[in-house]
Formats: structure tokens, sequence, C-alpha cells
């Protein structure tokens, strides 16, 4: 199957329910499969007007009880960043996929980029977490798109996955689980009294109950206090947007995921995310074969960074090779997590073409001078 096909399967297989989106290049695939499968399943599939419009009605999906989910590109994301901002606030579960192209504007509807990773991290306006997860190949989109919709409602947040053109239309083989760990919203303990919908508790995530189970609260992107009513109160804003960042912050190690392949001795590492990391891995392999010691991480998932991994790798290796399809919006973060313990070498490529282990071994060698 394609990555879209296992995107949308496995986001049926997740408990989505829900989906509403307007067709875009190149993750229409994903809207195509799930208009068909989702009513077969009793579930809904509506194509909005636009890609606002279809942010809102996830929203609202979630709110009613549904498990949500949106698919688009580059131009539809930006689009749907307000409402993210609204879920974000107002601590809507939701699933948003975006199958990277190049960009700006219309930018190349068909050709592979990874030029979305820090507007899915700093896309809306103000101070809150992102969770963003990042696959490499098919099967692994199936498993984080699952994993997208658990974080989601374990941690009542917006889940941004990131495929770019090319995994979403690469076909492989795949063996797809009979059984997925499937994570349902936490619901208060017990819905006798009032429901206070922002409540406070110890995980920093409060309960939520879903509209039509017998109780009315209200819900807004103004600051609120606990019962969901907007609030000017300077400590009670402070107190709202800290726990915001700090639900997603103080669990960043549950949520955050690598692969590390370190080597004794490496005196060069790569770090690589996405399609580019097949052709780094590849890459690291040749590499050896030639007897360079390299060792080689992959970033399953970039926001929250995973800055201690990366900070640990600084501190073994003298110089760090970042391949992406951009021009360097990670490699400015490892940049800061090593601190200057590691020189980082940025592999840019923003053609609309893919980055090929060739590519990868030869600035692996410029940098050890092999």
């Amino acid at each position: 199957m394609t990555g879209n096909e296992a995107c949308a399967e496995a986001a049926l297989a997740a408990g989505c329910r829900f989906f509403a989106g307007y067709p875009i290049t190149p993750s229409s695939e994903i809207a195509e499969i799930l208009s068909d499968r989702l009513p077969r399943l009793g579930g809904k599939f509506i194509q909005m007007e636009d890609e606002i419009g279809a942010m809102g009605a996830v929203i609202g999906a979630s709110l009613a009880g549904a498990k949500g989910m949106t698919a688009t590109s580059g131009p539809g994301f930006s689009l749907k960043q307000e409402n993210i901002g609204y879920a974000c606030m107002a601590e809507v579960p939701c699933v948003i996929v975006n199958v990277m192209r190049g960009g700006p504007s219309t930018g190349l509807p068909t050709h592979p980029s990874q030029g979305d990773v820090m507007q899915a991290r700093w896309g809306t306006h103000g101070d809150h977490p992102m969770i963003a997860l990042c696959p490499r190949g098919v099967r692994e989109t199936y498993d984080l798109t699952v994993r997208a919709f658990n974080l989601s409602e374990t941690y009542r947040t917006p889940v941004v996955l990131l495929l770019d053109e090319m995994l979403g239309h690469v076909n492989e083989k795949v063996v797809v689980p009979t059984r997925v760990r499937v994570v349902e919203r936490k619901v208060p303990d017990s819905l006798r009294g009032p429901y206070l919908p922002y409540a406070r508790t110890e995980s920093d995530v409060p309960p939520m109950v879903s509209f039509g189970q017998g109780y009315r609260f209200h819900v807004t992107g103004l600051v609120h206090d606990e019962s969901g009513f907007p609030t000017n109160d300077p400590a009670k804003t402070d107190e709202l947007l800290r726990r915001l960042d700090r639900k997603v912050r103080r669990h960043a190690d549950e949520i955050v995921q690598v692969e590390e392949h370190m080597q004794e001795a490496a005196g060069v590492g790569v770090i690589a995310y996405g399609s580019p990391a097949r052709s780094a891995n590849h890459a690291v392999k040749l590499a050896r074969e030639e007897g360079v010691a390299v060792s080689f991480m992959a970033l399953l998932s970039i926001w929250p960074f995973p800055e201690k991994h990366v900070r640990r790798m600084g501190e073994h290796v003298s110089d760090i090779v970042v391949p992406e399809l951009n021009l360097g919006q990670i490699a400015h973060e490892v940049e800061w997590a090593v601190g200057g313990r590691a020189r980082v070498h940025r592999l840019s490529r923003v053609d609309g073409e893919p980055i090929t282990p060739h590519q990868v071994l030869l600035k692996v060698r410029e940098v050890t001078g092999k």
C-alpha cells in the first residue's frame, strides 16, 4: 500500500469515525479512501467548502465525542492554523495530517518537501505546545497514525502527522497489525455533580465529557477559567497558559520517539527524519563499509524536539550532518540543542527532488576528510 493508504487504514484502526477535508495534492487519496470506508463503519465523511471549515468541523466532531481527523498539504495547512490554535486553547483532541509539498504558496504540488516543519510548531500565534510525528516509511506511517490519535486523546491536544509527497505515494509491502493499542480520552471518575471542563488535575490534563452526555459547558478560544468561561484575571491567565505548556513538556520523555544507532568512537553523526532518513540510513551503512565510524539518529517525533537525545549525540561526535528537504529548519534546532559541542552541517535540497544516499555519503566524506 501507499503511505496515504496506510494513513487512512490506520486512522480507522485507531477509532477515527469522522473526517472533514478538502481535496489537495498530494494528500487527496486519504480523503478518497475515507469517503468510502467511513460510512461502512458507521462514521461520517464530509467534504467541506475549504480547509478552514474542515478544521472547524473536526473540532466540532471531537467535542461531540468522535475521534476526528483532517488531511491536507502546505497551502491548506496554512489555512487551518487559526482553528488549530483554537483547538489548542480549548484542548480539543484531533489529528491533522500534512502531506508536505514544495512551497511557498502553491509551490510544487507533486514534489516532496519538508518545508512545513517550523509551521507545524509555530504556525499559530501565542504560546502553546505542539506534538508532531514524522514517519520514514509506509508501515511506520501506519504505526505513527495510530500513535497520533493516542497522543491526542491522552494529552487532549491536536497532533500533527507530517508526511511528504514521496511517503504519501510510495508503494511498499506492509504487514498490517491485526490489533493495535487504542487510547480513549479520560472522562471524570464520577459524572455526578457539576462538571468543570478545565479542572486542575495531577496530570495537567482535564477529563473530558462530550456534548450530549448530559452536561452543559462552555468552549471558547478566549483565555478561560476552569468552568470554560472567559476571564481577564492575570493569575488565571498565567495558570492556564503555563498548564497548556506543562501538560506536554512534562511528558516529553513519553512523547519523544527516536531511533538511535550509536557507534563507539564515531567522529561524525547523521540526524534525519521523514523520507531523507531512508537515504541517510543507507549512506551510513555505505560509510561504515568504507571504514568510517558514523552514528545515526532518526527522529520519529520532531515536536517536542528531542533535545536530550540530540545533545547526547553532540557530546560523542565532533560533527553532525542534517539532511532535509528544506533550508535547515531542523538543523537550526540541532545547533541549538548541541550548544557548540559539535559542528552542525546542513545538507539541504529544495529543488523538488529527493536527497539521495550518495549525497549524504559525499557530505560525510567531506566532513571527515575521507
